[in-house]
């Protein structure tokens, strides 16, 4: 059996920057136990599967598809940048020809659509609302040990823990934060936590950021994702009332790093574009 599958770095214009996904294109039914057994091997934070969902949908014509996304350890309700690699792979190396893509997932429809050299992704926007200290404590030392906190959050739609840090630390303490993410595991006490965002303001006079992040999943087998689409979902809700802001440029502090332009909608959704770099065509064979 051969399946094509794509390695594409997202929220980047740049190889070997932003985040990589695995991509594939499923021509027909994949065995269940498969979509992990292939996701644990291409050992990537995401890999995605773009199915077709009637026997005679086509990869360059037909606007609507199924799509899923794995980690090494298991599926995953939503993922950001694998939605970004997969549309990327549908627009730019399938020539797909529809203005914009719907996928069916466990998040409900998404669409995403090409403006100029991004693609923009149409996805929920979720509410992260205030949380006790006392509750996470241990959790948070393990992250940033002692430093100043100035907000805590809880997003119980996405089990999303979103960390503010005081606005006296700069972009590159955030950066230089040395983080043992694998001891989030045994730290986190109340079985709620899947995700830990740490942020801080940005300095968005003039052409800045708004915003800046880090974000972990240990839970998911992801010690440090690179670029999350999903984590603003809920950063993007938090920072927009925080800054009285709809329209906001994010930037991901990892070591690959990546960018992303946000749009707060009236509609209780959020438009996050960013773009991609195709790194790898190939087939898996099995």
């Amino acid at each position: 059996m051969q399946i094509p599958i794509f390695t594409v770095d997202a929220f980047t214009n740049r190889p070997f920057s932003g985040n990589p996904a695995a991509v594939c294109l499923l021509e027909n039914d994949l065995d269940e136990d498969l979509h992990q057994k292939i996701a644990t091997e291409m050992n990537l934070s995401e890999t995605a599967f773009i199915r077709k969902l009637k026997p005679g949908d086509d990869f360059t014509k037909s606007s609507c598809f199924g799509l899923r996304w794995f980690t090494p350890a298991n599926e995953v309700p939503l993922c950001g940048h694998a939605t970004l690699a997969s549309a990327a792979v549908l627009f730019h190396v399938q020539k797909n020809t529809n203005s914009v893509l719907t996928f069916v997932t466990l998040s409900g429809e998404l669409k995403a659509r090409q403006v100029k050299d991004h693609i923009v992704l149409d996805l929920p926007l979720y509410t992260a609302y205030p949380q006790e200290l006392k509750e996470v404590d241990e959790l948070i030392k393990a992250a940033v040990g002692d430093m100043i906190v100035q907000d805590l959050r809880y997003s119980p739609d996405t089990k999303k823990l979103l960390v503010r840090l005081s606005d006296t630390y700069e972009r590159s303490v955030l950066e230089e934060l040395k983080v043992s993410a694998q001891r989030f595991l045994s730290a986190e006490k109340t079985g709620k936590v899947k995700g830990l965002i740490l942020t801080v303001k940005g300095n968005s006079s003039g052409k800045g950021h708004d915003f800046y992040s880090r974000y972990f999943a240990p839970w998911y087998g992801v010690l440090e994702d690179p670029v999350t689409g999903s984590a603003h979902a809920v950063l993007s809700s938090y920072w927009s009332e925080q800054l009285g802001k709809k329209e906001m440029l994010a930037f991901q502090c990892s070591r690959r790093g990546g960018e992303l332009k946000i749009s707060v909608r009236d509609d209780g959704r959020v438009d996050i574009a960013g773009q991609t770099a195709v790194v790898l065509k190939g087939n898996l064979t099995f």
